[in-house]
C-alpha cells in the first residue's frame, strides 16, 4: 500500500521503519523545513521498550548516544546543593536526547521512505485523497497522524483540539546552550512557588540544556510564534533568581527553542475511515509520565504489524491495533497524573516536603515499590510476533503522479 505518515519526530519515522520492512511504500510529510533535533532527554523503560529497539536493530545505536546522566540536585538561590533527585527512579534503562533519537530513526529510514520537509496536509477526503500546502494533491491507501500533541491530522479528521486535549496545569521550555557551569553528567534545579528552572549537561558535557517548568492555566498564544513564546517565558520568570536571568539572556540565541504545555490527549477511537493516529496525536501521556517515547515506539511496531497482518483490511488492522494498545496507553497516562505538584511545587511548604522526600527516599523501603510500579506500567503490554524475522527490502517508491488502487 501507499501510506502517508504526518510527522517526522519519533513516532512517524519509527512507523516508517516497520511499514517499509513489511513491504509498503511510505511518504513522511513534516511541516518543519528540516529534521528537528532539539528537545529534552527521553527514556526507555522495561523490556517492552528495549525489545522493540532490539527488533529494529537500533538498540546499540541508542546505547552509544545515551546521556549517562547522574544525579540532578535541587539547589537554593545561592546554588548550594540541598537534595539529589534519585536518577535510578526518574531515569529509565536508557536515556537519550530526543533530537539524537530522531536522527537515529531518520538515518535508519531515509533511504527506504520518502521524506517531504517544509509541507503540511490541508485536507483528507474519505478515500484518502490528500491536499498539501505546497505539494500537489496525492491519493494514498492510508493516512497516519504521528504529528504530536497538536496533531494537524487529528484536527482535520476528528475535530478541534479543545475536544481532546486536557491541560495539566504546566508549561515547559527547553533549549541548548554552552555548558558554562561545567556540569559533569549532572544537573541542577531551583524552584520558587509555581516555577522551576534547571540546567543539565548533555552530549558528554560538550553542551547543556536549560529547562523551565511553570504553572499556568491554558495560555492564548500562537504556537508557531517563537518570539511570543520567549516573551511568555521571560514574563513567567521575571524576578526569579539563581541562574534564571542568565539563561533567559541567552535563549534568543538558542537554535532549538521549544515551548509547549504539559497535556494529555483523550480520544474514544484512534481511527476514522482510512485515517489513524499514533503516538502523542492519539494518546499523549504528557512528559510528566516519562513514558511517551517508549509508548510511541511500541505503538509504531504494533500498528505496522497489524496493517501487515490484515492485508488490505484497514478496519481490522486499526481495530486490532487499538485492542493491543488501548489499555497500555491508558496506564501510561495515569502515571503522568498528579505529578505536576512534585515537578513544580506550588508553595514553600510543598517545596520543603518534596526536598525532604528526596532526602529520605534512599532509606525508605517504598522507593523500591515505586520503582517496581513504574516498571510494571512500562512493561504492561504483550508484544505480538508479526513474523518479520529479517528486515525485508522496501517496495519500490511510487511516483507522486501515480495513484493507489
Amino acid at each position: 500500500m501507499d501510506i502517508l505518515v504526518s510527522g517526522a519526530s519519533v513516532a512517524g519515522p519509527a512507523l516508517a521503519f516497520w511499514l517499509t520492512r513489511h513491504g509498503h511504500r511510505v511518504t513522511v510529510v513534516e511541516r518543519a523545513p528540516a529534521l528537528r533535533e532539539g528537545g529534552y532527554a527521553v527514556d526507555f523503560r522495561g523490556e517492552a521498550h528495549l525489545t522493540v529497539l532490539r527488533r529494529m536493530g537500533l538498540l546499540d545505536a541508542v546505547e552509544r548516544e545515551r546521556t549517562r546522566m547522574g544525579a540532578t540536585w535541587n539547589v537554593n538561590e545561592a546554588g548550594k546543593k540541598l537534595t539529589a533527585m534519585p536518577e535510578d527512579l526518574f531515569a529509565g534503562d536508557v536515556e537519550i536526547l530526543r533530537g539524537d533519537l530522531a536522527r537515529i530513526l531518520y538515518d535508519a529510514t531515509r533511504d527506504d521512505a520518502e521524506y517531504v520537509f517544509g509541507d503540511s496536509i490541508t485536507s483528507i477526503s474519505a478515500d484518502a485523497e490528500v491536499t498539501f500546502e505546497a505539494g500537489a494533491p496525492r491519493r494514498f491507501d492510508l493516512v497516519i497522524g504521528a504529528d504530536g500533541l497538536h496533531s494537524n491530522v487529528r484536527a482535520l479528521t476528528f475535530g478541534p483540539e479543545r475536544q481532546f486535549v486536557r491541560h495539566l496545569g504546566l508549561y515547559c521550555a527547553v533549549f541548548t546552550l554552552d555548558n558554562y557551569l561545567g556540569l559533569d553528567h549532572s544537573g541542577l534545579a531551583y524552584n520558587v512557588p509555581g516555577r522551576t528552572v534547571g540546567v543539565y549537561s548533555a552530549r558528554d558535557n560538550t553542551e547543556a540544556k536549560a529547562m523551565f517548568w511553570f504553572a499556568s492555566p491554558p495560555l492564548d498564544h500562537d504556537r508557531r510564534d517563537v518570539a511570543a513564546q520567549r516573551r511568555l517565558l521571560a514574563e513567567a520568570y521575571a524576578g526569579v533568581g539563581w541562574e534564571a536571568p542568565r539563561l533567559l539572556a541567552v535563549m534568543d540565541r538558542a537554535p532549538d527553542f521549544f515551548f509547549d504545555s504539559a497535556a494529555q490527549v483523550r480520544l474514544e477511537s484512534w481511527s476514522r475511515g482510512r485515517v489513524a493516529l499514533l503516538g502523542d496525536a492519539a494518546w499523549c501521556p504528557s512528559p510528566l509520565s516519562g513514558m511517551g517515547t517508549g509508548l510511541a515506539l511500541v505503538g509504531a511496531y504494533v500498528l505496522a504489524g497489524e496493517i501487515a497482518a490484515a492485508g488490505a483490511d484497514h478496519r481490522t488492522a486499526f481495530a486490532r491495533y487499538e485492542q493491543v494498545m488501548r489499555g497500555y496507553a491508558t496506564a501510561c497516562q495515569k502515571s503522568g497524573e498528579g505529578v505536576s505538584k512534585f515537578m513544580v511545587p506550588d508553595s514553600r511548604l510543598m517545596a520543603w516536603f518534596v526536598n525532604q522526600s528526596y532526602k529520605l527516599m534512599p532509606y525508605m523501603p517504598w522507593k523500591k515499590a515505586i520503582a517496581r510500579s513504574v516498571r510494571k506500567t512500562a512493561e504492561a503490554v504483550s508484544l505480538p510476533d508479526y513474523g518479520l524475522t529479517r528486515p525485508a527490502g522496501p517496495a519500490p517508491r511510487r511516483r507522486p503522479s501515480d495513484r493507489a488502487s
